[in-house]
C-alpha cells in the first residue's frame, strides 16, 4: 500500500517490543530505518545514525521523561506484513516527569522519499495533541543544517541574534508555518583526531598553568566515584541553569546521585560508553568543570563530544581547555579508532567555540532550536 496525498497516513503508538525480535519489533526497526535516513539526507553521513538495540534500551528507562513515540504506517499495522519500510514517518516526544513539566521535547521525521504528502502535518498534530492532553504548554524541536546559510541567502535569524538559518530549508519551513518561534542557532563542529600528541599536550600544559596548582583533573569512565557522586549531580543540575539556552523557556532541572546512577545504567544497557574528565577544586573538594566524551556501541570511528561545563564561579581559569585535553588524550589512548569528534555550541556561547576552534574543531553546519507555545 502506498500513501498518496489525498490519503492520511495511519498513526499508531509504538510498542515497546520485548526484545529486538519479538513480533511487533518490526515497528521499532521501521522507526530506526526512518531516522537514519533522515540523518543521511540532512548530513550525507551516518555519523548521527542510531541502532535498534541502543533505541530500545533508551525506551525502557523512562524514569525521568514520558518517552512517546507515534508512527505513521502506509496503513494498519494487520494490513500488511510486518515489514520496517511500512514506516513512512515517526514522531518522538519526550516528556520530562521531574522539572520543566511545563514543556517537552519533539523530534519529528519522514522518510525522504515520502515526504511532501500529509505525514509530516499529521505526525505534528498527534505531538501537539498529545503534548497538550498532557499539560505541557510549550514544546521544543531542532532543524538540521550541514551548512549555514552564507550573506546572500536569505535567512532567519534567532531571538539571541547569533547564528542564522535558511528561510526556504524545508524543515525551517515547516515549523515557521505552524507557528514555532526560532529561539537559538547552534553550531556544530568536528575534530580529527587523534590531534598530534604534542600539539595537544602544549595545550594541557598551557591550561594547567593557568589553572594553578588548586585545580586537579579527575577521570572516570561508566560510572562516577562513589565519593564524587552528589558533586557530579551539581555539575549536572548546572548544566540546566548555566550553559546558554538562547530564548528557550527552560527550568532548572534538578539532579541527585540516583539520576545519575540512573543514566549510567541506561548508557551501558544502550552499549555507549560515557568517559568524563572533571576538574576538582581541592580547597574546597568543588568539581568545578567537567566534559564527557559518549562513544556509540557500532563504531570507533565517530565520537560525540557531550556536556562541557565550567561552573560561573570557576570560570576565568582555562578549565574548560584543562579538561578537554585531558579527555582527548585518553580517547587516543583507550580508542585509537576514532577518527572524528562531534560537538553541538549555542552560537552565542564564543568561550566555548574559542576552545573547540583552538583545538582544531571546523565548522559543520549546525541547527536551529525553535519553541512553539500550546497552552
Amino acid at each position: 500500500m502506498t500513501t498518496s496525498a489525498a490519503t492520511r497516513p495511519h498513526l499508531v503508538p509504538l510498542p515497546v517490543p520485548a526484545a529486538l525480535d519479538a513480533p511487533d519489533a518490526w515497528l521499532l526497526h521501521g522507526l530506526v530505518e526512518t531516522a537514519n535516513a533522515a540523518v543521511l539526507d540532512a548530513w550525507g553521513d551516518l555519523d548521527h545514525a542510531r541502532t535498534p538495540g541502543e533505541v530500545l534500551a533508551g525506551l525502557r528507562h523512562q524514569e525521568y521523561e514520558e518517552k512517546l513515540r507515534f508512527l505513521a504506517l502506509d496503513g494498519p499495522v494487520d494490513d500488511g506484513p510486518a515489514d520496517p519500510g511500512r514506516v513512512l514517518g515517526y514522531v518522538a516526544l519526550n516528556l520530562p516527569r521531574q522539572d520543566n513539566t511545563h514543556t517537552g521535547l519533539m523530534q519529528l521525521d519522514v522518510r525522504p522519499e515520502h515526504r511532501g504528502r500529509g505525514i509530516g502535518s499529521a505526525l505534528h498534530e498527534r505531538a501537539v495533541a498529545t503534548a497538550r492532553a498532557r499539560g505541557r504548554s510549550m514544546l521544543t524541536t531542532s532543524t538540521d543544517q550541514a551548512t549555514e546559510p552564507d550573506a546572500a541567502t536569505v535567512a532567519l535569524v534567532p531571538s539571541t541574534g547569533t547564528g542564522r538559518v535558511p528561510a526556504a530549508h524545508p524543515g525551517v519551513r515547516f515549523l515557521a508555518r505552524r507557528g514555532w518561534d526560532l529561539e537559538q542557532v547552534t553550531r556544530r563542529s568536528v575534530l580529527d583526531v587523534p590531534l598530534p600528541a604534542d600539539r595537544l599536550a602544549a595545550h594541557a600544559r598551557a591550561a594547567a598553568e593557568a589553572a594553578g596548582p588548586d585545580y586537579r583533573v579527575v577521570l572516570w569512565e561508566g560510572r562516577c566515584p562513589d565519593d564524587l557522586l552528589d558533586r557530579f549531580a551539581v555539575l549536572q543540575t548546572r548544566m540546566s541553569t548555566d550553559a546558554p539556552a538562547g530564548g528557550l523557556d527552560l527550568r532548572e532541572d534538578v539532579w541527585d546521585g540516583a539520576r545519575v546512577r540512573d543514566a549510567e545504567r541506561s548508557f551501558v544497557e544502550r552499549g555507549m560508553t560515557y568517559r568524563v574528565a572533571a576538574a576538582l577544586h581541592e580547597p574546597t573538594g568543588v568539581l568545578a568543570a567537567y566534559t564527557a566524551l559518549l562513544s556509540r556501541p557500532d563504531t570507533d570511528e565517530y565520537v560525540f563530544q557531550d556536556d562541557t561545563l565550567v561552573l560561573r564561579e570557576h570560570r576565568g581559569h582555562r578549565l574548560g581547555m584543562l579538561v578537554k585535553t585531558a579527555n582527548l588524550a585518553r580517547l587516543a589512548e583507550v580508542q585509537p579508532g576514532a577518527r572524528r569528534v562531534g560537538t553541538w555550541n549555542a552560537e552565542e556561547n564564543a568561550h566555548m567555540l574559542a576552545i573547540n576552534v583552538a583545538l582544531g574543531f571546523r565548522p559543520a553546519g549546525g541547527s536551529g532550536e525553535w519553541q512553539l507555545r500550546i497552552g
